[in-house]
This record gives structure tokens, C-alpha cells and sequence, in this order.
């Protein structure tokens, strides 16, 4: 199923209960639609709701709201219902926002340009922690809710560990030569993955951060721009190239190419509520919502399966699967004042 944005989309994410999904775009516009297993697809909001690109949108845990973030640095809550805000907080960060993530039924973290990460809590209706955790734009944020952690990734090339419970960075991983764009926690959680900017998938040991444990390589030379977990051993990569693949961690391997969006970069990936539609957007202005059993299906028949791996504690090496390719280009930021952020959640 393809649904036409009209525009570049940066952000994606499904509603956690209904057959809704949501994209923020380059305009700045929130768009919502409802979509079916039939293949169709109906536009329900088509909102201008920032004055630049809208880079992230998360649903609230209710599924009533949807919350969508900006590189114009306002964070705002849209009701589903009637498409009205029910609170924007301007100037919620000092820099463009880039990565959002819900956190529990009342927290949402944010990240911005200049490595800035802010927890907000919607019960006590302000920001309750700030980390200055990194030193160039937080290109994606996941959490550990056992143990209250925030982990993040970013183009400093580094992995950042943040406790809430002390309000610290507890670490930070040694520099990587390369970009840092997604992170996922996967085998229970003993293993940390992050994308890198050549392709590289970076493997952490649970609480030795300084450095990888595992590098493999079987996605080079195109940027792992988003990652999502399927189970404990296998998650999703989108890459620079418009590709979707299947990857199995430990043993390291690529599966299955699984699908391909488009020759453009995948920007973001998800999964609809009850696992039917694996959601893709890229650079080609659609959402293409993909058969998830069918391709599952497809990768569970291939009989022959590609192991890749290197500089890792077990025993595989690397393989050059791919020519060299140019480097992407910087991002760009804009630093501007900051105001009160205490009242945005008032109204929720």
C-alpha cells in the first residue's frame, strides 16, 4: 500500500490501538490517515502545524493526542479528533529539535542539534531533566525502562548513557570515526546495536559502553539510517540506498533484503499496532505500508543466508559487500534563545 505525502516525510509513527498512522513533513505539516488491510487509505488531517520541518511525531499512550516535534524548536500536542492543539510549547529547546521518543504513559524525551536531551513529564507539566549529553545532533533515542535509562546516538559519533534516576550521563562511548544515526536494545537486553553512517552496525555488551564488542559489516556502504527491533535476534535496517533488510544479531547476518522503498534514503520505520504493516517513508514523498507475514514469509524460504561480521569477540570476518560511496553532508543547525518551558502540558 502507498500513501502519497506530498511531501518529504521526516517522521513517522502508528497509533497504538487503530488503524491510524502519522507523518510529519519537511513543510512542517502534520498529516494523519486512516488506512486498512485492503489497501486503502483515507487522509484525515492534513495540519501546518510548525513553522519548519516537522523531524518527529510521536501518538500519546492513549492514542487521543499526537505529539509531533520541530526543527523551529516547538513541541506540540494535536487531538486526533478535531485536529486542534491542545498545548504547543515554543522554544522548547535552545536548538532545532531532531529525535523524540515516549517514554511512559506521562514522559517523552527529545533531542536537539547541539546535543542537548530533555526529558518532560506531562504530570508535572514541565521538563524534569536535561542532559548535555553529546556535541552534535541526537539522531535517535531509546529506553530501558527497567533500569531508567535513556540511550541515545549521535553525529559526534558517540553512544550516550542517561540515567534518570541521578539526572547524570552516566557514559559515553568512545568516538566513532563515523556518524552515529540509530540504536536499538535487543537480546534481552545485553546487546545495544547502533547504525553508523557507512553502514557499519556497532554491538554493545550491556554496561561496557566505551567501546563495541562487535562490528559487522554486511550493510556497507550505506548509512543504517533507522533501526527497528522485530524480536531479541533479528531487526529491521533501512538504509541510504532505499533498502529494507532483515538482519540476525549474533550470529551477525543479513537475512533477507526484505524490500525496497525506493533508491532514496529510508528516514523512518514502524510497525502498526497489531504487527500487520511494516510503515516506511522516504525521500520520495510515500508511506508504503508493507505486508509484514508476506515478508517474513519470503524471508523464511531463502534457503541461502549471508554472514557477515568483523572486529568482534567471536570468530566471523569482514566482507566488503559493497564499492565505496561519497560521504553524506552535514546537517545543518540553528542556534536561537530559549523561553519558559514549564506550562506546555497544562491543557493535556
Amino acid at each position: 500500500m502507498e500513501i502519497d505525502l506530498g511531501e518529504i516525510p521526516f517522521g513517522l509513527d502508528f497509533h497504538p490501538s487503530d488503524y491510524l498512522v502519522a507523518t510529519g513533513l519537511i513543510t512542517g505539516n502534520l498529516q494523519l490517515h486512516r488506512y486498512s488491510a485492503d489497501s486503502s487509505s483515507k487522509r484525515l488531517l492534513d495540519l501546518h502545524e510548525h513553522t519548519e520541518s516537522c523531524r518527529a511525531v510521536k501518538f500519546t499512550h492513549d492514542g487521543r493526542a499526537i505529539l509531533s516535534a520541530s526543527s523551529d524548536r516547538s513541541i506540540l500536542a494535536t487531538d486526533i479528533e478535531t485536529g486542534s492543539a491542545i498545548a504547543r510549547l515554543e522554544n522548547a529547546h535552545e536548538n532545532p529539535i531532531f529525535s523524540m521518543i515516549s517514554l511512559t504513559e506521562s514522559t517523552i524525551a527529545t533531542g536537539d542539534d547541539n546535543g542537548c536531551i530533555k526529558v518532560w513529564d506531562t504530570r508535572q507539566r514541565s521538563c524534569t531533566n536535561t542532559f548535555e549529553a553529546h556535541e552534535d545532533y541526537v539522531s535517535d533515542i531509546t529506553f530501558a525502562s527497567d533500569s531508567m535509562k535513556l540511550l541515545a546516538t549521535s553525529g559526534d559519533g558517540t553512544l550516550s548513557v542517561c540515567n534518570l534516576r541521578s539526572n547524570k550521563v552516566q557514559t559515553r562511548s568512545e568516538f566513532s570515526e563515523e556518524e552515529l544515526l540509530s540504536v536499538v536494545i535487543m537480546k534481552n537486553g545485553r546487546k545495544v546495536i547502533c547504525g553508523t553512517q557507512d553502514g557499519t552496525l556497532l554491538l554493545y555488551s550491556w554496561g561496557f559502553f566505551k567501546d563495541c564488542s562487535d562490528r559487522f559489516i554486511g550493510l556497507s556502504p550505506n548509512s543504517v539510517d533507522s533501526l527497528l527491533k522485530l524480536d531479541e535476534d533479528r531487526v529491521i535496517a533501512g538504509c541510504e540506498n532505499g533498502l529494507i533488510s532483515l538482519v540476525g544479531i549474533l550470529p551477525n547476518r543479513i537475512i533477507q533484503p526484505l524490500a525496497e522503498h525506493s533508491e532514496d534514503p529510508i528516514e523512518r520505520l514502524g510497525f502498526s499496532h497489531d504487527r500487520k504493516f511494516l510503515g516506511s517513508i522516504s525521500h520520495d514523498n510515500i508511506l508504503k505500508l508493507w505486508d509484514l507475514d508476506e515478508l517474513l514469509a519470503t524471508s523464511e524460504n531463502t534457503q541461502e543466508q549471508q554472514t557477515v561480521a568483523s572486529d568482534s569477540d567471536g570468530d566471523e570476518m569482514d566482507v566488503d559487500m559493497n564499492p565505496p560511496k561519497s560521504q553524506k553532508g552535514a546537517k545543518k543547525k540553528n542556534e536561537q534563545t530559549s523561553s519558559s518551558a514549564s506550562d506546555f502540558f497544562k491543557d493535556m
